[in-house]
């Protein structure tokens, strides 16, 4: 049986649709050269860094526009799947929706996961973010997506921090867990490798992180190392944190399969739900 080959990709995107969607096609057929059946591009593919009324005008609903039309046509000419990170119109005035599509080997959007966490931080002596001055929760959990490569489970960037999110994905059946970033460099360079980590450790999943990289403007940067995770915590895919390309991995299902077995975190006997506190309003 040939192995299944997965790619991560990461990028420096920046305010041009056209220009961030002929980098995309470019680094699909760089995976679909190394044989990936599925290519996890980075959170805002289609532009990032552009003011709001800009952003606003660039975005458009599911499943239309020029960015997503693209993404699908060519997935369907090279017969592979895709997982990327774009801005979505929403219905509140001023505010777009952070989704995650993923597309089928027949060009078709197939599920879409809108963040659920917004990432509203203020670090001293760095970057202040307040993506719900421009963004929209969304108010769902989406069961894990059947895909040739396994089941897909649905998160983004800073939803990466919240290992609720992640676990209850692996409950409803998540063999693979995917986060399209654009991690900023000091809250990476501290914490990215950690996270990913963790989460493939304590979910005993495959998890794969899409980033941008470098500097998008004056005022906004990413910190790359896109990476493949596997479940027992090993990075088995990396990219760097300067420039763009594609990092491919092949999945090992009988693994994930003996860890589960030998190390059964998820049973219901070792996990003492009896005993846990509900969670703080604090």
């Amino acid at each position: 049986m040939q192995p299944i080959k997965i790619a991560v990709a990461q990028f420096v995107g920046g305010p041009s649709v056209s220009a961030n969607l002929a980098t995309c096609l470019r680094l699909m057929g760089q995976a679909s050269k190394q044989a990936a059946k599925m290519v996890f591009f980075p959170e805002a593919s289609d532009f990032i860094g552009n003011p709001t009324a800009e952003a606003l005008e660039l975005s458009h609903p599911l499943p239309s526009g020029p960015f997503l039309e693209g993404m699908c046509a060519e997935a369907k000419q090279l017969g592979i799947w895709c997982s990327v990170g774009i801005h979505e119109k929403s219905p509140s005035p001023g505010r777009l929706y952070n989704t995650h599509v993923l597309i089928n080997d027949q060009g078709s959007i197939v599920e879409s996961y809108r963040k659920i966490h917004l990432f509203d931080v203020d670090i001293a002596n760095g970057p202040r973010l307040m993506e719900s001055q421009s963004t929209v929760a969304g108010e769902r959990i989406v069961p894990p997506v059947t895909t040739p490569v396994g089941k897909v489970g649905l998160g983004i960037c800073y939803d990466l921090r919240f290992p609720e999110l992640a676990l209850e994905l692996r409950r409803q059946g998540a063999e693979i867990l995917t986060f399209p970033s654009a991690f900023t460099i000091k809250t990476g360079e501290a914490h990215w490798e950690v996270l990913l980590r963790s989460r493939a450790i304590e979910t005993q999943t495959y998890v794969v992180a899409a980033a941008q990289v470098g500097k998008h403007s004056e005022k906004r940067s990413s910190y790359g190392h896109a990476m493949i995770v596997d479940p027992w915590g090993r990075i088995v895919a990396e990219c760097d944190g300067q420039e763009e390309g594609v990092a491919v991995a092949s999945m090992d299902f009988e693994a994930l399969e003996r860890i589960r077995l030998e190390m059964p975190v998820m049973n219901h006997r070792h996990r003492r739900y009896d005993t846990y506190s509900q969670p703080l309003d604090s």
